[in-house]
């Protein structure tokens, strides 16, 4: 997505290339299969989720999916975009895989990319008003409907709390580093503790960075945070567009 300024230059967009280095590839018969399908299994709980829309996800192309596993890291790649269909939500998603680690030891995993989505309405006006009753529950209470809850430092009315480890309460002030009306970041010293419609934490940011970038439609720098808690488990299945809006 870009801002155009001037119509009367030439746009240039460099592009990186994306290069996959690749160990030496046994294949064993059946014991290459058993192993294929336990690396699918922690893929799709990692990427998809652990929430009961992720149940109602199907990968469409897994084939398309290599693993590589070094130092009990699970790595997975794919050329082509990840096809998911989203049956809880109502989408057919395209998800450009940059990075999936997976830590065998610890069960930690990271992934990151970019996504698309794509309205699979269905003709039945019962079935598209459930999936509007889906988006809206998962998008209340997830990282989307924070940060833009943050930006607009509404956090009270959208019944937000935001505590540091001794339990305190935190302000905007407190959390976020204005630049201008077009940048802002999420900062503080130690962790920071969500309550959503409750009094304790249910979700906590481990900062990895010292400030993370977000924006008003939601949108924040993932490599700077990692989740714990109950936003943790929502993930490629419980997504929704920048562009959703509660109707």
């Amino acid at each position: 997505t870009m801002n155009i300024v001037s119509y009367t230059k030439p746009i240039i967009v460099n592009l990186k290339p994306k290069v996959f280095e690749l160990g030496e590839v046994v294949i064993n018969g059946k014991a290459h299969n058993r192993v294929r399908r336990e690396n699918l299994r922690l893929f799709e709980v990692s990427f998809l989720g652990e929430t009961r829309n992720a149940r109602e996800c199907e990968i469409t192309n897994e084939n398309d999916i290599i693993f590589i596993t070094a130092n009990d890291t699970l790595k997975a790649f794919s050329v082509n975009p990840i096809l998911i269909d989203n049956k809880a939500l109502g989408y057919k998603v395209s998800y450009f895989l940059d990075e999936f680690n997976y830590n065998k030891k610890d069960e930690s995993f990271f992934f990151s990319g970019n996504i698309i989505f794509k309205e699979d309405l269905s003709p039945d006006k019962t079935k598209n008003l459930l999936f509007d009753s889906r988006r809206k529950h998962a998008y209340l209470g997830s990282r989307m409907h924070f940060f833009r809850s943050l930006w607009q430092n509404d956090l009270d009315s959208s019944k937000y709390f935001v505590k540091n480890p001794k339990e305190e309460n935190l302000t905007y002030t407190n959390i976020v580093n204005v630049e201008d009306s077009l940048t802002k970041y999420l900062q503080y010293p130690e962790d920071l503790g969500i309550c959503y419609h409750t009094s304790l934490p249910s979700t906590y940011i481990i900062f990895l960075e010292s400030e993370v970038f977000f924006d008003k439609n939601g949108y924040f720098e993932p490599y700077g945070i990692r989740w714990q808690g109950e936003m943790a488990r929502k993930r490629i299945a419980d997504w929704l567009p920048y562009e959703y809006s509660i109707k």
